[in-house]
């Protein structure tokens, strides 16, 4: 089994960043999910409820990210690793309350015409103290503005199999994982415990349960009903409908594309 793809979301519910290598942190991968778009109050917005950011595209520069729009890709913001503003305020994530800090008023006013909002962008502090839930979290482990845990593993071969139940094929980014995984049976991650991919290991803590942003073409923006429609009609449990796995890291260390997945 093979590591075919790794996934960065460096701002929650904005455009993935497919690299070569990465470095897994307890939190998760390096710069993954570590900002965050907030409103007025400081409450969280994904696209579960403003499609829209799937259409905002992120890139690394040296000086920070430049976010931009598919559709206007030439006109773009940077939101600098070096803070341009100054204010340490508290968001709101989920049922979490943390502290986070803002970053550059140029973005929030970028972001706020794109978006039809006032809103701003946060950057999770190195202090910052976002606890796990205690059921799955072995040594009190921290995550980032991810939704619960730090690593979402996908396989290939499950995704093959829900396309070949789909009217038109979808890509993994489709679920925002971080990782991809070849060479498996279909669901065959459903029974793993513990990995590692190339020498960093991993617990393989619960199945992800997938909500109606796995209906939102990335692409496009635009949301369909048949993704989560075809999962329901063979992945549910109860209420719930799954698709990957949630993974926390047990070290950290460098993984890259190519890297051989072992279990334990």
């Amino acid at each position: 089994m093979i590591l075919s793809e790794i996934w960065v979301y460096p701002v929650k519910s904005l455009g993935g960043i497919r690299l070569k290598e990465s470095l897994a942190e307890e939190r998760g991968l390096q710069y993954d999910r570590r900002w965050l778009v907030v409103d007025e109050k400081g409450t969280f917005l994904t696209q579960r409820t403003n499609a829209q950011m799937a259409l905002l595209d992120v890139a690394f520069s040296d000086d920070g990210l430049f976010i931009s729009h598919r559709y206007d890709p030439v006109n773009q913001i940077l939101v600098p690793f070096e803070r341009e503003d100054d204010d340490d305020i508290e968001v709101k994530i989920w049922h979490d309350v943390v502290p986070a800090r803002t970053v550059s008023k140029l973005a929030d006013e970028w972001l706020s015409e794109r978006l039809g909002k006032i809103v701003r962008i946060v950057e999770m502090t190195p202090d910052t103290q976002r606890k796990m839930n205690s059921t799955y979290a072995e040594k009190d482990h921290t995550v980032s503005f991810a939704d619960d845990f730090p690593y979402l593993l996908i396989s290939q071969a499950s995704l093959d199999d829900l396309n070949s139940k789909l009217s038109q094929s979808i890509e993994s980014k489709r679920f925002r994982p971080n990782f991809v995984i070849t060479g498996t049976a279909p669901f065959e991650e459903d029974l793993w415990k513990t990995i590692t991919i190339g020498d960093t290991r991993f617990q393989v803590a619960k199945p992800c349960e997938r909500c109606i942003m796995v209906n939102i073409d990335p692409k496009t923006g635009i949301k369909s009903p048949e993704t989560l429609k075809t999962l329901a009609s063979y992945r549910r449990e109860g209420k719930d409908i799954f698709f990957g796995q949630n993974v926390v890291g047990l070290e950290s260390g460098i993984v890259r594309e190519g890297d051989i997945i072992t279990l334990f």
